[in-house]
């Protein structure tokens, strides 16, 4: 069945959060779907709002040229998709896959899916299950870039942006668990600043105004530093590394003066000194990249 043909049916495998919602974004499109869960009772609502409920995972692929699967993580992925009648069902027709996993478990799900006649692109949602169905929802796709604008008419049901990052089939994870890295170490910085401003009497809501002001000059701190890296730069001449270490010192003292963990601080501080023991602290913060990254890996396009 052709992504274009008006009577264009899609299957959804996981009926989670973020499953469900892609599920309605495709109703809501007016797209005949067919849905499955391995916990029974996540389908009502799909199907009172005309979704169709598949008895198994092997009917549900075979319901549909294109299936969508978000699950856990590719574990819970390769539990469903290489059942045996599964991927016999599977055979020629097309799996995207939005679960989050790394980019050397996307790499292995498409030599599985090469060797068993499976068509495959790999995906990545990088924004909340209420963006979906929204112009604030984002997609990204890696894998063979005839396969993504073949069913792009259907992805496009999902709002938002949607773009493909490469044929190679690791590029979407790639972004995915490089961004996430970038969520959760905010994230984590946030809980820690908190932490040590509650312990010197201010509470979280008065702390927030002003960490929203540091976080407004992240992206253009993201902007500049991207640059540097890609060019070798990595300038010192605003703020150099070794003026970084000497602010990162206050805040594990700080903190270690509370009785309160500053390891993250102290591993990001021990960076920095390395980058400085190595003759570089005139040089930007973002030289550290450097001291992280193993040696003579050749980068993935």
């Amino acid at each position: 069945m052709s992504s274009s043909s008006a009577d264009l049916s899609v299957t959804v495998v996981g009926l989670g959060p973020m499953g469900r919602a892609l599920a309605g974004a495709f109703l809501d499109a007016g797209l005949r779907t067919t849905v499955w869960n391995r916990t029974p009772g996540r389908d009502r609502e799909l199907v009172e709002r005309g979704a169709v409920a598949a008895d198994t995972a092997r009917d549900a692929v075979a319901a549909s040229a294109l299936t969508v699967v978000c699950v856990r993580d590719y574990d819970a992925a390769d539990a469903v998709l290489r059942a045996e009648p599964v991927t016999a069902a599977l055979k020629g027709r097309t799996v995207v896959n939005l679960c989050a996993d790394t980019p050397a478990r996307a790499r292995d799900t498409a030599d599985w899916a090469a060797r068993h006649g499976v068509r495959y692109l790999d995906g990545a949602i990088m924004t909340p299950t209420d963006t979906i169905g929204t112009p604030a929802g984002v997609f990204l796709y890696s894998g063979p870039a005839d396969l993504y604008e073949e069913w792009l008419p259907a992805l496009r049901a999902f709002g938002g942006s949607h773009t493909h990052l490469g044929e190679e089939i690791g590029r979407a994870a790639a972004h995915d668990v490089a961004l996430l890295d970038v969520f959760w170490t905010a994230k984590a910085g946030w809980a820690h600043a908190v932490a040590l401003a509650r312990a010197e009497g201010v509470t979280a809501s008065e702390l927030a105004p002003y960490a929203a002001g540091i976080a407004a000059i992240l992206p253009a701190q993201f902007a500049e530093t991207a640059a540097e890296v890609d060019a070798a730069t990595f300038s010192g001449e605003a703020y150099p590394v070794t003026s970084a270490a000497v602010t990162m010192k206050h805040v594990i003292d700080a903190s270690e003066a509370h009785g309160i963990d500053a390891a993250v601080m102290r591993a990001v501080e021990g960076q920095a000194r390395r980058v400085i023991g190595r003759g570089h602290g005139a040089d930007g913060y973002i030289r550290v990249v450097e001291e992280m990254e193993p040696k003579q890996t050749p980068a993935r396009r």
